[in-house]
């Protein structure tokens, strides 16, 4: 860690940020410039109280050297990291599509469902049980009711599902429908209290991306996991909130080759959440695999028009096979497969 001192600096001050910097068992070097003079912290880092560094009597700036995030980064582990998720593998040279309706509503919306998931060549199937939704209005999910639901249509095809957590005190029926993969929304993405329960859980984990979240804010939150003994954590690229109307959200694709240097976890991408109508989401999945993500969640409801949620970024069954096969000539063309 660097500490900028100011230009009306005393020896004193200086004096203080070694004092402080020796308590928490770090050494120093202190540089004098003819404008200014820079403390080097020699040491351990995460030791250091960056804010408490930053209010003392001379300091201008305080810069971290070492990156905040250790597990997760790339630095941890320098080769790709492949999550196993019953016998699947994400984040190897197959790309995974995630398939599946927005919410789990009816038995027979869920049997129709996974059999199209599973006819498109999808190997895992996404649908929510519990749905955050802007509106306190409109339709939140069924529940518990929905999981049972959900586990019984993929299990016919042997799917392993994926789905929302919300709130910790749905982790019990999480685990007593055997969720294969939990996911967590965008809204909580910083929901720290949540983040350090599911990091305690021996399950596969989709941490989307806020809405408005820096890359380092997020690559924090998926640290809270990893620091809880889970490190099956997944990124999830679902775009940005920006000042661009005509589209749901901004893609950010620029986050895929940016998190694969700064981090072993494999990436995903939600083209139907970016886009938020469902004949741009083909387009923005070719645009994600091309830019090497291990993965999409794509929406996929039997009858869209029916939907209860997100009905037009729903794509419909034939609309996802043809969206497969287009996928699988990018794959192949950047050394993939689909």
């Amino acid at each position: 860690m660097i500490i900028i001192m100011n230009n009306e600096v005393t020896d004193a001050q200086i004096d203080a940020v070694a004092q402080r910097l020796k308590s928490w068992g770090l050494d120093s070097n202190v540089s004098r410039g003819v404008e200014r003079t820079v403390i080097g912290a020699i040491g351990d880092e995460s030791k250091i109280d960056k804010e408490l560094l930053q209010a003392l009597p001379g300091v201008e700036q305080v810069i971290r050297v070492m990156k905040p995030y250790k597990i997760v980064a790339r630095s941890y582990h320098k080769e790709d990291t492949v999550i196993d998720i019953k016998g699947i593998k994400l984040g190897g040279r197959q790309i995974q599509v995630i398939g599946g309706p927005c919410s789990v509503e009816t038995q027979p919306q869920m049997d129709e469902a996974a059999k199209y998931v599973a006819a498109a060549g999808c190997r895992l199937m996404r649908g929510g049980a519990f749905k955050p939704r802007t509106s306190p209005y409109t339709f939140q999910g069924a529940g518990v009711e929905g999981l049972e639901m959900f586990r019984k249509a993929a299990d016919r095809y042997n799917l392993p599902i994926v789905t929302e957590l919300m709130d910790v005190r749905q982790i019990d029926a999480f685990m007593k429908y055997d969720v294969d993969v939990i996911q967590i929304g965008t809204r909580n993405m910083q929901n720290f209290d949540l983040l350090k329960e599911v990091g305690r859980l021996h399950k596969p984990v989709i941490l989307k991306r806020g809405m408005s979240a820096t890359i380092s804010e997020w690559l924090m939150a998926a640290e809270y996991i990893a620091a809880g003994g889970n490190h099956d954590i997944i990124f999830c690229e679902r775009g940005v909130r920006s000042f661009e109307t005509y589209y749901r959200n901004m893609l950010d694709v620029t986050a895929i080759p940016v998190l694969k240097k700064e981090t072993h976890l494999p990436v995903i991408i939600d083209p139907s959440h970016a886009g938020g109508k469902a004949w741009m989401v083909p387009a923005l999945a070719r645009a994600a695999v091309a830019a090497g993500a291990d993965g999409l969640l794509v929406e996929m409801h039997p009858n869209p028009c029916e939907a209860w949620c997100d009905a037009d970024q729903a794509l419909n069954p034939q609309e996802l096979v043809d969206l497969m096969g287009s996928l699988k000539g990018i794959a192949q063309a950047i050394g993939r497969e689909l």
